[in-house]
């Protein structure tokens, strides 16, 4: 059975191909969680994610932008962007542990993304956490 922490790379996997400019990708995501054997409850954990990420994206991409030091969020590499777009909806609008979604923000981008992206990441969403 996935784990929670696959499901969420699996939706960062979908906001990237979204990113990317593939907004046919939600017609697929049912297919694409089966395939990665995201089944069950932690299915419908990444839908929901996914989903809520995809509905409220312009809220979450001004908070980002907030909090950006240099550049603007076209600067930003599509994976730490999916990463943050994630957490960022897990903190505002769902009733889950800043710190436990901050940590997993931080270990997939270790997995994921740059060398310099788990800095980057914890520094935003630490200021998102505070406010």
């Amino acid at each position: 059975m996935a784990t929670r922490t696959q499901a969420r790379e699996s939706v960062i996997g979908l906001l990237y191909a979204f990113d990317l400019g593939n907004e046919e990708i939600v017609k697929f995501v049912d297919d694409i969680l089966e395939e990665k054997k995201i089944r069950n409850k932690q299915k419908e954990f990444a839908l929901n994610l996914f989903n809520g990420t995809i509905k409220n994206i312009s809220t979450i991409d001004e908070e980002i932008v907030k909090y950006l030091t240099q550049g603007t969020l076209e600067d930003v590499g599509s994976v730490e962007k999916s990463i943050l777009r994630l957490a960022i909806y897990e903190i505002l609008f769902e009733n889950l542990s800043k710190a436990i979604v901050i940590n997993e923000a931080i270990e997939l981008s270790k997995k994921l993304a740059s060398d310099g992206a788990p800095k980057f990441i914890n520094a935003i969403l630490d200021q998102i956490k505070k406010n």
